[in-house]
């Protein structure tokens, strides 16, 4: 009886803000739905009259479209190959005995503090400027031409930025797994005589490899929604993936029913993304 009671009170404690919470997120989502079946213009709002859905069927037949799902597809992949790559690298160097080993994994891990919309200007401005940037110094330095990145290679540019950003968020969740390696292991290992890229290989990974397929989840959720950096280096046109396609639609073109649509478009697929990529990486959990 008394578990009963307090299941009961459990519940209408919580229940409060669970509704508050239903209410916070259904009202956007139903608001989106209907102006999505509208013909709804910012330059002529007076009149909207419903067209049901031809504003879908305008966003997934219009060139650009998949132009921003194969950027976004590429910005995810590149982002995560570097992140967990290098993350692991770094995970391994940092868990060597060094001088100064807590100011540089203060160091590594601070870039995941920084803004992207502050990252984004400090990489377009200091690092990637094709005259005054670090980057161009040190090309002409060994003779080299400059890279006008923004210009010649703007997706490669983003996936750059992003990945610095992610790249802290990697290291530290496998420096954690890596720290967690049975010590016996390790010195059973070096009395065998291991090679280390043998060692690496047939007890480091599968020891990370829960940690990284964790990575692989967070970061892919967090990158479908990439929009800051994006913006604020003006690589829009060439580099736009379809967050910022719905921004160009809806607040470029004032088209708010095709954003609407848009916006629907890129919750179903990042769903179904997220349902495949969940089932997939929760086989390796229970493993």
């Amino acid at each position: 009886m008394a578990t009963r009671q307090t299941r009961t009170l459990a519940k209408a404690a919580v229940g409060p803000s669970v509704f508050v919470l239903f209410i916070w997120m259904i009202v956007p989502l139903v608001l989106t739905l209907w102006y999505s079946l509208l013909n709804y213009n910012l330059l002529d709002s007076s009149s909207t009259p419903f067209i049901g859905f031809l504003n879908y069927e305008y966003f997934l037949t219009d060139p650009a479209f998949l132009a921003a799902l194969v950027n976004t597809l590429e910005l995810v992949g590149g982002v995560l190959v570097i992140t967990v790559v290098g993350g692991t690298l770094l995970a391994l160097l940092l868990d060597q005995p060094i001088f100064g080993q807590g100011i540089v994994r203060l160091m590594v891990i601070a870039p995941f503090f920084v803004m992207p919309t502050v990252a984004a200007l400090i990489w377009k401005n200091l690092l990637m400027h094709p005259v005054s940037g670090l980057f161009a110094w040190i090309a002409k330095s060994v003779g080299l031409q400059p890279i006008d990145w923004f210009a010649e290679a703007p997706l490669a540019a983003i996936i750059l930025i992003v990945a610095w950003q992610w790249l802290p968020f990697a290291t530290l969740i496998l420096l954690t797994a890596l720290q967690s390696l049975d010590q016996e292991q390790k010195e059973a290992a070096e009395m065998d005589g291991t090679p280390p890229i043998s060692f690496f290989f047939y007890i480091v990974l599968p020891h990370i490899a829960r940690a990284v397929t964790v990575v692989i989840l967070i970061e892919t959720i967090f990158l479908l929604n990439v929009f800051a950096e994006i913006y604020v280096t003006g690589s829009g046109g060439p580099a736009g993936n379809v967050p910022y396609l719905v921004y160009f639609q809806g607040l470029l073109n004032y088209d708010i029913g095709g954003a609407s649509a848009g916006g629907i478009i890129a919750v179903i697929l990042a769903n179904i993304v997220a349902f495949f990529l969940v089932r997939m990486i929760g086989r390796n959990l229970e493993a």
